[in-house]
């Protein structure tokens, strides 16, 4: 063999080697590459997330075979058994029996649907359970009522030892609450007025009246007479919400075959409503209480006392004092600071008239504007009347509402503010009295839009409302916040001493209006304001009630301890 056949064996040889190897690494790291495949991360990953799923879609099943079970019982007339899938089942067996025993429908069925999951308590996320929300339709035939469906939805609770339907009223019906009941009642088919969480408003509030043919002749039953008439008239057998303990109707549902007028919602709040009502129940004297919500303007309390009169919303009364608030945003929007001296002496004449302060008061030498404002002081207000212009008064009360047109679902006396006309006009008007009217929910939106910042028309009736009135302009942040720190003196220095040591932060302002021709000159009393740790501001009206500090004062301190614990919803 020569030496090139030789090398060229070699070389041979070597790739012969090579490609055993070669192939040996691809069949064996084919394996391994399996092995690997089977093993990675990724594919452990996608198991665990197959798991998840699979049993996701079992505790889902699990729910609908409770609800299932359950319904089951239900629609079969076993409401003991019924109970026992509860986590209540006396209260229960005992709901679902006195339904059924007033209505005896007659079919009766229950269609589930499909569970989705739902956020879980702290207990139950200690121990580890689930929670699912099961919807449903029943569906019945009511004797002398005919043909009822409604929905409703039922929340199912698993645990490691057992699955469970979450009892509450409002399962059973979503319009049920504790202590009530389904029954067949003869009712008006009139509709009803009805607060913000759904129950029908107290007759004592502004509702209004109905005459014995049916018809509004008052209040909010009158303006929405048609409404709340509907096609029907009269009376008729209905489904109606019931109370257990005294077997009262509370209010009718509707039913196809119901020829019912339309309820009317308002903002109404009804532990609000409460406290206001309650507020006022010792007072001798005619008197109003507002309250309503900043941010939307939702009107949260109306009470009048004595009943009938809606003084709150449509009485036309000077403002006294509480107007100071809007005076002195014309005068920090004029450059004086709550800081700058403003000396409040015993009498201020202007042009042979003479202005004093209630008991004829005096504040030190040096006392500032946030001093004047605090404790009312009449001549501080009416000695800085040449910082102003005669339209100066009407263009800042337009930037709080006062003056437009009212969209609120309900009537309103929304304030009037005119250009003054000379400077006795003038002064008269910053302290609030001369031409200056406005009822107690307009001096309740003064309060509330020093709270939110900007005004925000008020409204009883949302679905009523069209046209809510927009101020012409905004007040300026800065005297927003001077208004708010000046409003809070009141209280923690000033006249407002009835609320010093309330929870909540309250704001306010004072206020002491004269009106008539007696001698000594009548007053009225106010007190309004806001809590700056709730979304909340109100107005207080006493007619002829002497002193806003010492007489509206306490009225607006046993309004917010009646709401202690509580606030608007």
């Amino acid at each position: 063999m020569t030496e090139w056949d030789s090398a060229r064996h070699r070389v041979r040889r070597f790739r012969a080697i090579v490609g055993v190897v070669a192939i040996s690494l691809v069949i064996f790291g084919g394996v391994a590459g399996a092995v690997l495949l089977l093993n990675t991360p990724g594919r452990t990953v996608e198991r665990a997330e197959e798991a998840k799923q699979q049993a996701a879609k079992e505790s889902v099943a699990r729910a609908e075979r409770r609800m299932k079970t359950f319904t089951n019982a239900w629609e079969r007339g076993k409401w003991d058994v019924a109970g026992q899938y509860t986590d209540s089942p006396g209260s229960a067996a005992s709901l679902l029996a006195s339904m059924h025993r007033n209505l005896a429908p007659r079919p009766f069925s229950i269609e589930v649907g499909r569970p989705t999951a739902s956020s879980s308590t702290r207990s139950e996320r200690k121990s580890g359970a689930k929670a699912y929300v099961v919807p449903f339709t029943v569906r019945m035939k009511v004797p002398r009522v005919g043909t009822y469906t409604y929905e409703s939805k039922a929340r199912i609770v698993q645990t490691a030892a057992r699955d469970v339907v979450h009892f509450e009223p409002s399962m059973v019906h979503p319009a049920l609450k504790v202590g009530q009941t389904l029954a067949v009642a003869r009712m008006s088919t009139r509709g009803s007025i009805l607060d913000r969480t759904g129950d029908v408003l107290a007759a004592a509030t502004l509702v209004g009246e109905v005459d014995a043919n049916g018809r509004g002749t008052s209040g909010l039953e009158k303006r929405y007479d048609k409404q709340l008439a509907g096609s029907g008239s009269g009376s008729a057998y209905l489904i109606a919400i019931t109370d257990r303990e005294t077997g009262r109707a509370v209010r009718p549902l509707r039913t196809p075959d119901a020829k019912l007028g339309k309820d009317v919602h308002t903002t109404i709040d009804p532990d609000v409503q409460r406290a206001a009502a309650n507020a006022l129940g010792g007072v001798t004297t005619p008197a109003a209480l507002v309250a309503l919500k900043p941010s939307t303007g939702d009107i949260l309390a109306v009470a009048n006392e004595p009943a009938g009169y809606n003084r709150a919303f449509i009485g036309e009364y000077p403002p006294g004092s509480t107007f100071k608030v809007i005076t002195s945003a014309a005068l920090l929007r004029a450059g004086l600071s709550p800081s700058d001296v403003l000396e409040c002496p015993r009498y201020e004449w202007v042009y042979g008239w003479r202005f004093t302060n209630q008991n004829e008061f005096v504040l030190p030498e040096g006392s500032t504007f946030r001093d004047a404002f605090a404790h009312s002081c009449n001549t501080a207000f009416v000695g800085a009347r040449d910082k102003l212009d005669d339209r100066a008064l009407a263009r800042t009360a337009a930037a709080f509402g006062i003056g437009g047109v009212w969209d609120t679902g309900a009537s309103t006396y929304d304030g009037s503010v005119p250009v003054n006309t000379d400077v006795l006009d003038r002064s008269a008007a910053m302290i609030g009295q001369g031409r200056d009217l406005a009822s107690p929910l307009v001096m309740a939106s003064v309060a509330g839009t020093v709270k939110n910042g900007k005004f925000v028309q008020p409204r009883l009736v949302p679905e009523a409302v069209r046209h809510p009135y927009q101020a012409p302009e905004s007040l300026d942040p800065n005297v927003v916040t001077d208004l708010r720190s000046m409003m809070r003196s009141v209280v923690t220095d000033g006249a407002g001493e009835a609320l010093r040591g309330l929870p909540g932060r309250p704001h306010a302002k004072t206020g002491t209006a004269e009106y008539g021709n007696a001698s000594p000159r009548r007053t009225h009393a106010w007190m309004i304001g806001y809590q700056e740790d709730s979304d909340l501001a109100w107005a207080v009206l006493l007619e002829d009630g002497g002193s806003g500090g010492s007489d509206a004062g306490p009225i607006a301190a046993a309004f917010l301890k009646n709401l202690t614990g509580k606030g608007p919803s």
